[in-house]
């Protein structure tokens, strides 16, 4: 064994050892379609007033009054429910990490539905805390009997539910979604509604958030256009997010990002549009899909199609031999077998994703 290995064996933890890292798929001279981004870039004039204005913040100096006029600008954008408060997070990810860190008790169990996002079990991993996968049915609906028997259970600390769901892009059913919460609530949990994919759904949580002390509503502005931001947020009760935010990071903000966000903010009618384009262009996908023979789409609410093809890896390998980079989970959940999920990105972009798809069946 070599002395650096014997090293690693004594500090690092064998769990962490045995773990993979996030894997991030190489798209260089492909179209991208993997990640669920955002594909328009700014407007040449937008991106002149920002360069602009990024050139003349302060980094010299700590972020500390542009953090605070970030959190005042998402307040009212948000339209922020009376009793609550918000909080920063660089990206959502952070703000999940720091959520295991802020509830790790003795025995803390974090729960989710799978297919679900992987960072929720990862967060558990990496602060220790055991995590309850339940699987959803075969249509990607909650199994809305095994999610009430497994928090009834393991009584988690923590419910994450995606709304929509990542990878499979799918609304839970309201009802089964306010029973579950209720569930939790009577065992003294917490409820995360994971609203990543808010711009392209037709529902939230938000409006109902101060109903619930116990639901925080998280979103990223990933999905808005940002996701080289590396900006989330998560709004709940005021007491609650007060003891969460105990454990974020000072300065955990840049002055750039905040800076690039209040711009967005400022220009949200940009976005806006964007994100109405690519709504239509989700809804012209999933009806050419439907009628592609040996492709099965599923419901969409974000700005993804979760599509089930005879070969998932043949296809994504013909795909991404015609130039096109799309994402293989059929790996991530034996519900997935030969799914494909495919970001919705421009109207030139969409349609040499599906032509590769065709030519890749």
């Amino acid at each position: 064994m070599s002395s650096l290995q014997h090293r690693i064996d004594r500090v690092i933890r064998r769990d962490i050892q045995s773990m993979h890292a996030y894997a991030i798929q190489d798209s260089t001279g492909l179209v991208k379609l993997d990640a669920m981004e955002n594909p328009f870039r700014l407007p040449e004039p937008l991106q002149r007033q920002l360069g602009e204005r990024l050139g003349r913040v302060a980094i010299n100096r700590y972020p500390v009054g542009c953090v605070a006029d970030v959190i005042a600008a998402l307040t009212a954008y948000v339209k922020l429910p009376a009793g609550c408060k918000l909080m920063l997070g660089n990206g959502s990810d952070e703000l999940i990490s720091l959520l295991a860190m802020a509830c790790d008790l003795p025995g803390a169990k974090i729960l989710a539905p799978l297919p679900g996002f992987v960072m929720y079990g990862m967060s558990a991993k990496l602060q220790g805390l055991g995590f309850i996968g339940v699987p959803t049915t075969a249509s990607f609906e909650l199994d809305e009997a095994a999610m009430l028997a497994a928090i009834e259970t393991h009584r988690p600390a923590i419910t994450y539910l995606a709304y929509p769901n990542n990878p499979t892009a799918n609304l839970f059913d309201t009802g089964a979604v306010e029973r579950i919460v209720a569930a939790v609530g009577r065992q003294d949990g917490l409820v995360v509604m994971d609203e990543a994919y808010q711009p392209f759904s037709s529902r939230t949580w938000m409006d109902k958030v101060a109903q619930h002390e116990h639901v925080l509503v998280m979103r990223t502005l990933s999905k808005f256009g940002l996701a080289g931001v590396r900006l989330g947020y998560m709004v709940g009760a005021a007491a609650l997010i007060d003891e969460i935010d105990k454990v974020r990071p000072p300065y955990n903000i840049s002055a750039l990002n905040a800076e690039a966000t209040l711009f967005a903010l400022e220009h949200a009618a940009e976005f806006a549009a964007q994100a109405e384009v690519l709504r239509t262009e989700r809804a012209e996908l999933l009806r050419v899909l439907a009628e592609l023979p040996g492709a099965q789409p599923f419901p969409s609410e974000a700005n993804m199609i979760l599509v089930r093809v005879p070969d998932s890896k043949r296809a994504f390998e013909g795909m991404k031999a015609r130039g096109v980079l799309v994402k293989n989970i059929e790996g991530l959940h034996p519900l997935l077998k030969n799914c494909l999920r495919l970001t919705v990105g421009t109207p030139e972009e969409n349609i040499l994703m599906i032509d590769a798809l065709k030519a890749s069946l």
